[in-house]
């Protein structure tokens, strides 16, 4: 280990209702701050959070945001034995030390079990406790359940069915009676009855209730004498207390294993929602349907109205009402209150709403979709019917961070796709500048010198020289003239800023103007053109099409040797028009055959003029063709050339009399 650099610091904070817990979140944030380590808020729900008050949840949920703000990462853990699920969490999570508060150290009475920082340092000995002086002894963490933290009144469904089950094992206790059954048999069936009144009711009341019940009813109706709550035999005050004190302890076994099973069932179902959404945001391919995923989710889980803002432009857009309850009991998120506590909560990155401190008069819960680069939209939570609690809460910020992370994913990964493309632009731009500065150089040197030599010596030239040289002008002027109409075509078409004529054209008309604008070294090539007897309209900008015809034919005649059969034919193929150019020319390798249509190839055909080729003539033609919803491919002549050929869109034959 490198002892210049030691561990960082890990500070947990233990969640709760007491009033002092605020102090103890405040101490351990400052804790990592001064220590420069991260902060951990860990909360343990256990079956008993259900039935806290409404204030203790309010406060709850006060110390969960403060914590939260604090910068912690606030976690949430499920079970019984508090101390054993901070000490197992610490050990995973590579927690430092923990702060407490002073109740948590002193036992109430001298029969109390541990307290919690005993447990905590039998568990977790290399842990550092700090202990934080509260104002007073609040309700503190317990590593035992308290029996009657929740209602003690059952309702009277429960008080019903724990009537009827008694009643029947009563019954059925009779029959034993007078079969002749042991009297253990039927103590076992009133067993029996405790645990069906534990399984199938809320709470230790009726199990409670049951288990006294039990014991009297079979006092009363099954010992002698009957009808009283005497009994002859001695034994059986024995026989009433162990009866007594096994259906409580298995009452109170079952309806903690009932409460085990809902902690876990809340859990397995937070996890399937997170799964669930983590699996949908990736597969969203934009952030409005991030945010809708988003709101889903979250509706899904909490059975609560919600609205989303989606950020526009660095404001508030308009918002989208995910409703889940009857219209009668909807939150207006179109109030004047609750649109001013989602601009505030926008504005500042902090929640407002109900249950903060911000824009109180608002009855939604407005959060920030936001990580550390921006705020990315505000979802609002209907709070008028009922809080959230801390399940719920926790469940809440980790789909609002997921969505955040895949909005900021996504336009990470735009950005970088836009830096690739202005890269490939660039890359682009430096090899057309660095191809036309090479590739020209040669045109306009002939050009000059040729036209320096006529002005120096065109007295005393003949004709014959006189007439060359001013033809080797005007072929390179032509090339010029013909790369810069191509450059102008393929930029035109790409920016969107070339409007197309369409109009219904005569193939074979356009062919033989395309055929006349072919420069003059078509001379030293037999062209052939065949055409269909039938009637060859085809939809197109006639000019376009042509500079394709011109562009197809000069390739051929540049990578074809003297005398070389170029053949153009034109002809109907279902609905569309078909042109095909074909050589007898050495053609084309197989591994040049996908670049040919890139710009600025121009392949290794020693037959073609270098310096005549940018290696944009087929660029050009896919382009214009792909702009008329055509198409241009390559295929192989036989014995030996390459065909180039082009589909348009048939025109209809309209005859007007």
């Amino acid at each position: 280990m490198n002892r210049n650099n030691p561990p960082t610091e890990h500070i947990l904070a233990c969640l709760s209702s007491s009033p002092s817990n605020a102090k103890i979140v405040r101490t351990a944030a400052t804790m990592a701050k001064a220590f420069g380590g991260s902060f951990t808020a860990l909360y343990v729900k256990t079956p008993d959070a259900d039935w806290m008050s409404a204030q203790d949840k309010q406060r709850l949920q006060q110390h969960i945001h403060m914590a939260e703000q604090a910068g912690a990462d606030i976690t949430t853990l499920y079970g019984d034995d508090i101390p054993q699920q901070i000490a197992e969490f610490a050990r995973i999570s590579g927690i430092t030390k923990i702060v407490l508060g002073r109740s948590s150290v002193h036992r109430r009475h001298f029969w109390s079990g541990p307290t919690l920082t005993e447990k905590l340092t039998q568990t977790a000995p290399n842990l550092d406790i700090y202990i934080i002086p509260d104002a007073a002894v609040e309700q503190d963490y317990g590593s035992g359940r308290r029996l009657f933290a929740r209602s003690i009144v059952p309702s009277c469904r429960d008080l019903l069915i724990t009537a009827g089950i008694l009643a029947c094992i009563t019954v059925i206790g009779f029959l034993f009676l007078q079969l002749d059954f042991a009297r253990y048999n039927i103590i076992m069936f009133y067993m029996l009855g405790v645990l069906l009144t534990a399984l199938t009711t809320s709470g230790y009341s009726c199990g409670v209730f049951g288990s006294i019940a039990s014991v009297a009813l079979y006092n009363f109706f099954l010992t002698e004498p009957r009808l009283t709550f005497h009994a002859y035999d001695p034994g059986y005050q024995i026989t009433f207390v162990l009866m007594l004190t096994s259906a409580i302890v298995t009452c109170t076994l079952t309806t903690r294993l009932k409460d085990q099973a809902k902690m876990s069932a809340q859990a397995a179902f937070r996890t399937k929602v997170l799964f669930d959404t983590s699996q949908l945001l990736q597969k969203a391919t934009n952030e409005d349907e991030i945010l809708s995923l988003t709101a889903a989710q979250l509706t899904k889980l909490l059975n609560r109205n919600l609205i989303v803002y989606p950020e526009q432009d660095g404001s508030l857009g308009q918002g989208q009402i995910f409703n889940t309850v009857k219209e009668s009991s909807r939150l207006s998120f179109d109030s004047a209150p609750e649109r001013s506590a989602a601009e505030w909560c926008f504005a500042n990155k902090k929640r407002s709403g109900a249950s903060t401190d911000y824009c109180t008069d608002a009855k939604g819960l407005y959060l920030a979709i936001r990580t550390g680069s921006g705020v990315f939209g505000v979802i609002g939570i209907d709070l008028s019917e009922k809080p959230l609690d801390a399940f719920e809460n926790s469940v809440l910020l980790s789909i609002l961070g997921e969505g955040a992370l895949a909005i900021e994913n996504r336009r990470n990964a735009l950005e970088k796709e836009r830096a690739t493309m202005q890269a490939q632009n660039e890359q682009l731009r430096a090899n057309l500048l660095r191809t036309i500065s090479h590739d020209l150089r040669t045109p306009l040197t002939s050009i000059s010198g040729n036209a320096s030599n006529l002005l120096s010596n065109a007295e005393t030239l003949d004709a014959e020289t006189r007439t060359k040289i001013c033809t080797d002008i005007f072929d390179d002027a032509q090339w010029l003239i013909g790369l810069v109409e191509n450059l102008l075509s393929i930029t035109r078409i790409e920016d969107g800023r070339m409007n197309l004529q369409i109009s219904p054209q005569l193939m074979d008309e356009v062919v033989e103007e395309a055929l006349r604008h072919i420069s003059r070294k078509s001379k030293e090539h037999i062209i052939i053109t065949t055409y269909s007897d039938e009637i060859l309209l085809a939809d197109m900008d006639a000019r376009l099409i042509m500079q394709v015809i011109i562009n197809l034919v000069d390739n051929a005649i540049k990578y074809t040797q003297k005398g070389s059969r170029i053949n153009i034919s034109a002809y109907a193929k279902n609905s569309n028009i078909v042109v095909d150019v074909s050589d007898d020319g050495p053609g084309i390798p197989d591994q040049n055959k996908a670049q040919v249509f890139e710009m600025f190839f121009t392949g290794q055909n020693q037959i073609a003029d270098s310096h005549r080729s940018l290696g944009l003539g087929l660029a050009l033609c896919r382009t214009i063709l792909a702009a008329h919803k055509g198409t241009l491919t390559l295929r192989d002549n036989e014995p030996h050339g390459c065909i180039f050929s082009f589909e348009l869109p048939k025109s209809e034959v309209s005859i007007h009399e």
